[in-house]
């Protein structure tokens, strides 16, 4: 019997395989106002981090503020992919039908393309509204409010809940806030979670022997 008494998952990168089109989508636009970015570099650095960071790294690179539009045209690109491309995370309908345990999502993510997401890879069924959104709170990783505030809705202590995580201000932001955090490193590029989650995995088959 898992000794965790409920399980905040991630969303990008953890249930939906959707960071190397949204970072795709960024670079596109990036580099058409001439920042000048590599995909393959981009996809390491910017993994796991809030939209306004990656905006300041493009404004730095082109020596300007974004246009306020910037992000507008970005949801919209990035949506209309979504809806074409986005797939879930191989495995992870497997570990959500096997799971007893009560489960949410926390993500960096607005509620908007979280559900858009989870809805297009059908697993929004699995969340119903046990969804917490960085944006609603305007506190973003690494801070742990998002992990903390899922947390006390949905009436567990901090020693009961698990998170999962793929991202280093992920991870960072799940020990800040005093979480066991379990690493999912298939797309772990820089090899940085070992030595900082409680555990890490590589497979979602690994994940339910795990707990």
């Amino acid at each position: 019997m898992s000794k965790y008494k409920c399980i905040i998952f991630d969303c990008d990168g953890v249930l939906i395989d959707s960071e190397s089109i949204a970072i795709g989508i960024m670079v596109d636009m990036a580099n058409e106002l001439g920042a000048n970015m590599n995909f393959r570099e981009s996809l390491i650095n910017l993994k796991g981090k809030s939209f306004n960071s990656c905006m300041a790294f493009i404004s730095d690179l082109i020596g300007k503020p974004l246009d306020k539009d910037f992000e507008k045209e970005y949801r919209v690109n990035t949506f209309e992919t979504f809806k074409k491309e986005v797939k879930p995370i191989k495995g992870i309908k497997e570990v959500l039908d096997s799971l007893t345990t009560p489960f949410c999502v926390a993500s960096s993510g607005p509620e908007n393309k979280i559900r858009l997401n989870l809805e297009v890879t059908g697993l929004l069924p699995y969340f119903g509204d046990n969804i917490f959104s960085c944006y609603t709170i305007q506190k973003w990783k690494p801070e742990p409010d998002v992990f903390l505030w899922a947390a006390k809705t949905m009436g567990f202590s901090l020693k009961d809940c698990l998170v999962v995580e793929d991202s280093f201000s992920g991870v960072k932001a799940a020990i800040a806030g005093g979480f066991d955090v379990f690493g999912y490193t298939e797309h772990d590029y820089k090899n940085e979670l070992e030595t900082l989650a409680t555990q890490t995995f590589d497979s979602m088959d690994e994940f339910l022997r795990m707990i």
